[in-house]
């Protein structure tokens, strides 16, 4: 069918209810209409995720369904045990959240699958820990992360408690593509479900006990009671789901200064006080900036929607300086492996686990400290992963892991970054330079004294649409048909083409790069720079990573400006 058929089909469809129809009626572009029905909803390696809206290729009630009878199909393939543990489900504030989550419940239930259901909106990690604390199977949580208001999403979680895995995600797709009756899904009724015991609302029991498991990973508590009175906190939750256990860790652990962020503590699917809920972008902390100047704060805190993201601002002398997602995972990471090196509970066999387009000082560091670190691809469950292979055959002791994007993660009750965690450990961190008479910025120019200077920048692409993903596939074909082995004044020295698994020297040489596969480019510079460029996997967008080491922050910063240039010249004709 064409996607005018298709949405023909809809609007005639005895199943779709009206408001939906009118708002299908009422489109007059037809670059809009082929974008809503060119192709069904994206299952991809964690779910779905894109614009609220009618449509086949929309986030609605209809494939938010359609998604979770296949989901509830192959639960059901993997026997009578995976069916009795059932699914965790939690939501975040975005709107929609709590309706797709309740449609999620009521078709696992109509398909006999046990749910947990949150009563009420909560972070991402603490879906993580809910399905290990429970014993599911799986687990379903509904976001769109950092995404703008427009969007939603609907994440799927294995019995791990990290992402599922490519695997699974296939037989799920499979599963999801038999069902192809929008309006022959079965769905009990809401009341009748929790009356019948089939659906569980969970709620103080398990947020408690995810709580005293975050405050447990408190290294030095002691820092925290005793600078409670003075050191002071401004933080924003950015409208999501932080809001409550982040406050409640910090007040627990002995800060009676946390201020928050009045027009942004509450809820609001709408996110009307930032251009996007995201800590990367630093416009969404003007607010919080305006807060922390007011009240002199030692440290600001910010987390995204759905609370797995934290974004950072250290004072410096009265200004608020923004730390990236590398900069505020190394202060923690030096934090960990200094402390328990000095209490002597560091593992001889301790690993920490980065994604590959995360900072090489993370690797400098764990030399110095004679820690094993590991490079995945970009994403979390493969830092996940990583964690459960670590618990399976005990080669290594999981320390911590980190991404670039401003999320990290340690301990092992949670398989997803968590910032209700890396706020904790931010602020014992910024309390530990404290009681050192230095501030959380004197603290990073440490590290960059102590481990060499490192810079690296991300910029993107934008390409919304059907035509935004022809252009990427385009782009991405391209850089592969003519690789590029000079960028500026630097000769490229291997580039590795993750798609493929090979990786592929300039002379030619070529080996195989042991890792899953991904449509990712992986630019090795002379000099140990590089860059990186790859789709996004949560947004109509390419991405491109550079990164570089040099005497002076400056002169990184130097290096990076060339080769962006230089790397920006060669992809310019792809993008127009």
């Amino acid at each position: 069918m064409t996607a005018l058929e298709r949405y023909q089909s809809w609007i005639e469809a005895p199943w779709l209810d009206e408001e939906s129809r009118a708002e299908l009626k009422a489109l007059t572009d037809e670059k809009e209409i082929e974008d809503r029905f060119y192709r069904e909803m994206e299952f991809g390696t964690a779910g779905m995720r894109g614009v609220l809206a009618a449509g086949l290729n929309r986030m609605n009630v209809y494939t938010v369904r359609r998604a979770t009878k296949g989901l509830a199909d192959y639960i059901i393939s993997c026997g009578e045990e995976a069916v009795k543990r059932g699914v965790a489900i939690a939501y975040d504030s975005r709107r929609n959240s709590a309706l797709f989550a309740k449609e999620t419940a009521c078709v696992l239930c109509a398909a006999g699958v046990k749910v947990y259901l949150y009563e009420s909106l909560r972070p991402v990690p603490q879906l993580s820990f809910a399905l290990r604390y429970l014993h599911c199977i799986s687990g379903v949580v509904i976001t769109a992360s950092h995404n703008p208001a427009q969007y939603n999403g609907y994440k799927v979680y294995w019995e791990d408690g990290g992402q599922i895995p490519p695997d699974h995600v296939k037989e799920i797709v499979a599963c999801i593509d038999k069902v192809r009756d929008f309006g022959a899904i079965p769905s009990m009724d809401y009341d009748e479900a929790v009356k019948d015991g089939i659906l569980t609302i969970i709620g103080k029991e398990v947020d408690d006990e995810y709580i005293k498991r975050v405050e447990g990973l408190s290294v030095r508590p002691d820092l925290l009671k005793k600078l409670g009175d003075e050191f002071k906190v401004v933080y924003t939750p950015l409208h999501g789901t932080g809001n409550i256990p982040v406050r409640r860790v910090l007040k627990e652990l002995g800060l009676k200064n946390v201020y928050v962020v009045p027009e942004q503590e509450l809820p609001d699917p709408n996110f009307s006080t930032v251009r996007s809920p995201n800590p990367e972008d630093h416009a969404a902390f003007t607010l919080a900036i305006e807060l922390a100047e007011k009240v002199g704060a030692d440290i600001v805190l910010g987390t995204d929607p759905d609370c797995d993201r934290i974004g950072v601002l250290v004072n410096n002398d009265g200004e608020y300086t923004v730390l990236t997602g590398n900069q505020t995972a190394c202060l923690i990471l030096n934090y960990l492996l200094t402390q328990k090196k000095e209490m002597g509970t560091l593992p001889e066999n301790g690993a920490v686990v980065k994604t590959i387009v995360s900072t090489d000082l993370a690797k400098t560091i764990c030399d110095a400290f004679g820690v094993t670190i590991i490079d995945v691809l970009t994403g979390f469950k493969f830092i996940a992963e990583q964690m459960e292979m670590m618990e399976e055959t005990g080669k290594y002791t999981f320390l911590f892991g980190f991404e670039e994007s401003y999320g990290c993660l340690t301990g092992t009750f949670v398989r997803d970054k968590d910032a209700v965690i890396g706020s904790m450990l931010a602020v014992e961190v910024a309390a530990w330079y404290r009681s050192r008479g230095m501030t959380l910025y004197d603290g990073i120019q440490e590290l960059y004294k102590t481990y060499g200077y490192s810079y690296e920048l991300t910029t993107s692409f934008e390409m919304p649409g059907k035509d935004g993903m022809e252009k990427m596939a385009k782009t991405m074909s391209a850089m592969r048909a003519s690789t590029p082995w000079v960028l500026g004044d630097k000769k490229v020295s291997a580039v590795r083409d993750y798609q493929t698994s090979v990786r592929t020297t300039a002379e030619g040489e070529t080996s195989e790069i042991k890792i899953v596969k991904s449509n990712v480019l992986f630019f090795e510079i002379e000099d140990g720079s590089w860059a990186v460029v790859r789709p996004s996997g949560t947004e109509p967008k390419i991405k491109v990573y550079f990164s570089a080491q040099a005497e002076s922050m400056d002169a990184a910063k130097a290096k990076v400006a060339k080769l962006q240039d230089a790397f920006m010249q060669i992809m310019k004709p792809y993008m127009e």
